[in-house]
């Protein structure tokens, strides 16, 4: 009974407390500036172009020892 009050009081207080954590407004491209004056990309410039290749490196690496692992218990 214990561990369900805390529990429960857990997951009330987590969901008082995450209320006030609403997001921002994006900011507005060029930095309110007219669209032609600047050179920044309307979406942002984050490269997402490294984590994608890491990401996509540890997946193959994961799915390799999945297939390995999956190979070695069917010959056994």
């Amino acid at each position: 009974m214990k561990k369900i009050i805390i529990k429960a009081s857990a997951i009330v207080a987590m969901m008082l407390l995450s209320s006030g954590l609403f997001a921002q407004n994006p900011p507005h491209p060029n930095g309110g500036n007219d669209p032609g004056s600047g050179n920044t990309p309307v979406g942002g410039g984050a490269p997402i172009d490294g984590g994608l290749t890491i990401m996509l490196i540890l997946g193959a690496a994961y799915g390799s020892k999945k297939l390995i692992k999956l190979n070695n218990q069917e010959n056994i």
